[in-house]
């Protein structure tokens, strides 16, 4: 940065930047946050490469989809007029949206399997966690931009209203949803996929993730990637079992612990081997269980010490 507001100096390691005589002022101010100005081209001889890096920083940010920790409630109505929306929405509320435009993609879960209409995609995702039996958006009637969600829970023959059901499978369904819309090459990042699931549900989370960067369409692999926060164990102890049994190469998963016992907090990888083993887990990661475990057996004996004596007390 220069000495005044707006100004500052374009600096490249390795490579030496040549000023164009007469060229006095400074740059102008960045476009957006990330994109030089084109009096840079015009401040140095040999600088037309940032147009590049501009170009790229642009595709790489059209690419980033965001997805936040807590999903907006579920309707028993959606309207939609027939616009395509770019996401689920930061809060997921463009969901039912999204599923509605969808309509006419296929998506197969990996090569060589079957391509399925994406609303079937996401109704197998959700069997697959255990959380319904079947799931499907219809329209209302014919002459109303209307739409309802209705599902079907395990065990029962009748369809309810998606608020009629678990609160998890509301908080769910954009993660899944944007898994599977977003176009290909995007990078997802969302925070705390699994809120509101149970253990079971967390950890075939997991398998779905798996089957979104697995996922093809129109015969090509999607080449989606996940950025996930997440605070379940059981969701990173599948990941584990999948890297093992070669469900997912060990190469295509990176875990880094946020570690804000520090100041600045800083995130630290962890190093996972391809037999899914966890080589330098943080201390009391995931709390210390085998403590727990011994813990509670031992108050139990106790437990059970005392019980017996009181016992033989009043029998005497």
């Amino acid at each position: 940065m220069g000495d005044k507001k707006n100004q500052y100096h374009v600096n490249a390691e390795q490579y030496l930047l040549k000023r164009n005589p007469g060229r006095v002022w400074h740059p102008g101010a960045p476009v957006r946050f990330y994109g030089f100005p084109d009096e840079v081209v015009a401040y140095y001889q040999n600088a037309e490469f940032v147009q590049d890096l501009n170009l790229y920083h642009e595709t790489l940010f059209k690419s980033l989809f965001y997805l936040g920790p807590l999903r907006t409630k579920t309707d028993r109505l959606y309207s939609w007029s027939g616009i395509t929306p770019e996401s689920v929405g930061y809060s997921g509320e463009n969901t039912v949206a999204a599923m509605l435009a969808s309509h006419g993609r296929k998506i197969s879960s990996g090569y060589r399997k079957h391509a399925k209409p994406m609303e079937e995609v996401i109704a197998a995702s959700l069997k697959k966690m255990n959380l319904i039996e079947d799931f499907q958006v219809r329209p209302i009637s014919e002459h109303r931009q209307e739409y309802e969600v209705k599902v079907r829970a395990k065990g029962s023959l009748d369809w309810v209203d998606l608020p009629d059901v678990g609160f998890g499978i509301s908080q769910v369904l954009p993660v899944l949803v944007q898994c599977f819309y977003a176009p290909p090459g995007a990078i997802i990042i969302m925070e705390q996929p699994e809120i509101h699931l149970h253990p079971s549900a967390q950890s075939a989370l997991a398998d779905v993730m798996i089957d979104a960067i697995s996922s093809r369409e129109n015969g090509a692999d999607r080449n989606i990637q996940l950025i996930i926060e997440t605070h379940s164990e059981h969701f990173l102890r599948r990941l584990q079992r999948r890297i093992a049994e070669d469900n997912i190469p060990q190469n295509k998963v990176s875990a880094y612990f946020a570690n804000i016992t520090r100041a600045p907090a800083s995130l630290e990888p962890l190093q996972i081997d391809d037999y899914g083993n966890i080589r330098n887990w943080p201390e009391s990661f995931f709390g210390d269980e085998m403590d727990d475990i011994t813990q509670q057996a031992r108050a139990a004996m106790n437990k059970r010490m005392t019980q017996r004596a009181n016992a033989m007390e009043v029998a005497e």
